[in-house]
């Protein structure tokens, strides 16, 4: 007897420890038994079994723990098409959890994370299609406006390429209105119905982390905001020198009238002072004209004779040599 009790014993340890169970915590359990999932009493739900130690029925049921905690999914970005037909690359993640354990496993045949991931990211890709496909890339890039409606700089903005703005005047600012946030708010409202009726997961968030231009939608850009600043600089150039010449020339102006004027007071002065020499020398000339005549003749003599290599052929009887010979007289 004593011997049969040992593998008794042995046998029924073997089946309690086969019976238990433990889910750890931040998992749920669920049990398969010949295939199907075992539901919870009087409903059509399956059975969740939380944090904790379980039992079930050995050899024939099978338990599956799946994680209960929030998942990101952040897969590679996606390239999109906009209304006006251009393409943008797209990154985004998802923040996901299971709320339907039975549905979630069933789906993903098995409890498959990548499967899900998958399944989801389909979901995701397609309403986001959808909401890119009818908007243009000011509105995707661009979030609400909070600032207010004030006058502002207005910018020129080309069809093509809504980075390329260059400052034109002074006008009212037109405003682009934002529609990131409408988007990612859209998709987490379709996604999040979607996910949970198909895949039993609730979609707890959605966001758009990049957007980003095709490398040489990108390069072209940037040539045409590189011309625009040139344009720009050589627009601004050209007023620099255009408003340059316009003071070069009002000082040019200033500065003749400056001089005009001075050398018209210059005249002034001058004229006023050979008056006044002129009438000193009268003054003192006519007290002794015959002084005046004397010096006059020394004068012209000097002139005369300044150079050795000059030759005078004159009358000596002449009125020039007057003084010549009444100097010669009184010296005989």
């Amino acid at each position: 007897m004593r011997k049969l009790m040992i593998p008794v014993i042995v046998v029924f340890i073997a089946t309690l420890l086969m019976s238990m169970f433990v889910v750890q915590e931040g998992e749920r359990g669920i049990v398969v038994r010949f295939g199907r999932i075992l539901k919870a009493p009087d409903s059509d739900v399956a059975r969740i079994y939380e944090p904790g130690l379980h039992f079930k029925v050995p050899v024939f049921d099978r338990v599956r723990t799946l994680d209960a905690r929030i998942q990101t999914m952040d897969d590679q970005a996606d390239r999109f098409v906009t209304s006006e037909k251009k393409d943008v690359i797209i990154d985004t993640y998802v923040k996901w959890r299971i709320e339907d354990f039975g549905q979630y496993y069933l789906t993903t045949g098995g409890g498959d994370v990548s499967t899900a991931e998958a399944l989801l990211k389909r979901k995701v890709v397609d309403s986001l299609r959808a909401e890119i496909g009818s908007r243009e890339i000011k509105q995707i890039v661009s979030g609400p406006d909070r600032g207010n409606n004030q006058d502002s700089t207005a910018v020129a903005e080309e069809d093509d390429a809504p980075a390329s703005e260059i400052v034109a005047e002074v006008a009212p600012r037109k405003e682009v209105e934002g529609q990131r946030d409408q988007i990612m708010a859209n998709v987490l409202a379709d996604i999040k119905v979607s996910a949970f009726k198909d895949l039993g997961v609730e979609v707890v968030d959605f966001r758009m982390k990049k957007i980003n231009l095709p490398d040489e939608i990108s390069e072209s850009i940037y040539r045409r905001m590189r011309a625009e600043r040139e344009s720009v600089a050589r627009k601004h150039r050209s007023q620099g020198r255009e408003k340059a010449e316009v003071i070069r020339a009002q000082s040019e102006l200033e500065v003749a009238k400056i001089i005009a004027d001075a050398d018209r007071q210059a005249r002034v002065v001058r004229g006023a002072a050979d008056a006044e020499t002129a009438q000193i020398y009268a003054g003192a000339f006519n007290k002794n004209p015959e002084f005046y005549n004397f010096l006059r003749s020394l004068k012209a003599y000097e002139n005369s004779f300044n150079s050795k290599n000059d030759i005078l052929v004159v009358d000596p009887n002449t009125e020039f040599f007057k003084y010549m010979k009444e100097s010669n007289a009184v010296a005989n």
